[in-house]
């Protein structure tokens, strides 16, 4: 046994009125395996046995909106229609069943679909774009903008009723809603676009503002956003702490309850060259910034980072105490795991326990099935 105190991932923590049973949040994670786009008894089981292994809050893997293009795979599953909307019935009940708490997380993945395994639908992003100079699909009219808006609120609101405790919001990742914060990918020059960060964030504050609308007050709404992006690790969209508190102070203003704090390595600091080596990560900034609650997350429970692991190498489980500290100082206030989570629906359980040695590491195989 390896004796590590973890009681400070076993604390209690509190989202307005939804009770959370402790600090560890289970990342949402494509698994591209609900055929036709509607979750079945497979994915309500996956999900119901993170919940019994301990997980505090469950997110959903990314589910779209209403939007021709809005997947880039075709087992990605909807978060709309009769079909699929019973589906995740089935998921958030059986996740209630074993005592757990979730929510969908609501995508929209932009231009960064390819290949043609559906034919005849056009990407669609703020200027057309994948990357900086790299076109793909069709720029976004001002209707597509209206609807693809409604779209998310639609989707917040079903959300809610099928009995799910919050809803995330993807804004993160070079996905659509990251495609308009990124100077990257948004070159436009109406209302939607600018030179700013600020300016760029209209999009993202109209889809809060719709989803604040269609859900009322009191339902939680998560904002997940990250400074790299799938498309360039090193992209930085806040390059200040001035800079990132207007835009974050902005998103909350207009409806975010948690910040999801995406980073390839969850004990990196942000601003370095302002509070060290040391200092804090982006999800610690976010909280110091807007006093809202924040995830962190990045290769939490793994011993190599986001590229090495998806590149083949295999990652044991190493590496808590670096984690341990920073929730002792409360520099955030939840945990998102990902891959982990994917190879070890006990890994939470084997955390509280002291078990670590019995957490079964991930390995990439391990994607292509809902274990």
């Amino acid at each position: 046994m390896t004796d590590i105190d973890t009681s400070s991932l076993f604390r209690p923590f509190s989202i307005g009125s939804l009770e959370l049973k402790n600090r560890i949040v289970m990342a949402p994670m494509t698994r591209n395996q609900a055929p036709d786009g509607i979750p079945n008894e497979k994915n309500a089981e996956y999900y119901r046995r993170r919940a019994e292994g301990e997980v505090g809050l469950i997110l959903s893997e990314g589910t779209v909106i209403d939007r021709p293009s809005s997947r880039n795979l075709p087992n990605v599953p909807f978060f709309h229609g009769e079909a699929a909307l019973a589906g995740w019935k089935a998921v958030i009940d059986a996740v209630h069943a074993a005592g757990g708490a979730m929510g969908p997380q609501l995508w929209h993945t932009g231009s960064t679909r390819s290949g043609d395994w559906d034919p005849g639908v056009d990407v669609e992003s703020p200027s057309g774009l994948i990357g900086p100079d790299n076109p793909r699909g069709k720029v976004m009219s001002d209707a597509d903008i209206a609807d693809t808006i409604a779209a998310f609120a639609s989707a917040a609101k079903s959300a809610k009723e099928l009995g799910f405790d919050l809803a995330e919001l993807h804004g993160a990742h070079g996905y659509l809603i990251d495609q308009f914060f990124w100077e990257g990918t948004n070159k436009r020059d109406d209302n939607w676009g600018g030179s700013t960060l600020m300016d760029r964030s209209r999009f993202a504050l109209e889809v809060v503002k719709a989803c604040r609308a269609a859900v009322g007050s009191d339902y939680p709404l998560v904002l997940r956003i990250s400074q790299w992006k799938q498309q360039d690790y090193v992209a930085k969209l806040a390059k200040t702490p001035a800079e990132m508190e207007s835009w974050l102070t902005a998103l909350a203003d207009a409806g975010v309850d948690v910040f999801h704090c995406s980073q390839r390595r969850f004990w990196e600091p942000e601003f370095p060259d302002v509070d060290g080596e040391e200092g804090l990560n982006f999800a610690g900034w976010a909280k110091k910034l807007t006093g809202k609650t924040t995830i962190s997350v990045g290769s939490v429970g793994l011993s190599t980072d986001f590229l090495s692991s998806f590149g083949g190498e295999d990652a044991s489980s190493t590496g808590l105490d670096k984690l341990i500290k920073r929730m002792e100082r409360d520099e955030f206030d939840l945990i998102a795991v990902g891959r982990a989570l994917i190879s070890d629906a006990g890994w939470a359980s084997k955390v509280h326990t002291n078990h670590i040695e019995g957490i079964v590491s991930f390995e990439r195989p391990h994607l292509a099935t809902l274990a």
